[in-house]
């Protein structure tokens, strides 16, 4: 070993403690792997509790109460989304028929001609007007009742409701028909 390689080994390792001054040595140099994971939490299950309990607190949806008025039909198996789409008028009216006027053999006739025809052109969802009475002789509503039973008889419709208020209200109805094949 030579004079020069011990003087650069004396300044590096100077060079080096003054790099390292005020360094203090670790009192454990081990680390853990990996932390503890947190305690499972049921966070869908909280998210299902909060919103039931929303539900509970606010106000009903006006389309989803029923005062005796409003007419309603569905078919059995069918979605209740659907339905409370229906309801709330949520889904585009394709046709109407206006049965203000009709006496019920002409309503009738009417109807039945209607219905079969929307759904052959594909059509799904029809407003059908048949008047809330006020211009009859005893002020009640003639068709009304008349439609809500010929609806309930005809293959193709699957569901109807009241429609909504500036859509005529119970003065008419929102009718779901099946889709074609």
């Amino acid at each position: 070993m030579s004079r020069h390689d011990s003087d650069n080994d004396d300044d590096e390792t100077r060079l080096f403690r003054e790099a390292v001054r005020g360094v203090r040595p670790l009192r454990d140099d081990r680390v853990s792997p990996w932390k503890q994971p947190p305690p499972p939490r049921p966070r869908q299950r909280e998210r299902d509790e909060a919103r039931v309990l929303e539900d509970m607190l606010r106000d009903p949806d006006p389309a989803e109460l029923e005062t005796g008025e409003e007419l309603f039909y569905a078919r059995t198996g069918l979605q209740t989304n659907v339905i409370r789409r229906l309801r709330r008028g949520q889904m585009p009216v394709e046709a109407e028929l206006d049965l203000h006027g009709k006496t019920s053999d002409e309503a009738r006739v009417l109807l039945a001609g209607f219905l079969p025809a929307c759904r052959d052109r594909g059509l799904r969802v029809v407003r059908v007007i048949h008047g809330k009475g006020l211009g009859s002789h005893n002020r009640l509503p003639v068709l009304k009742g008349k439609v809500n039973y010929w609806l309930q008889q005809r293959d193709e419709v699957l569901a109807f409701c009241s429609a909504r208020p500036v859509d005529g209200g119970t003065g008419a109805v929102y009718v779901l028909l099946k889709k074609m094949r």
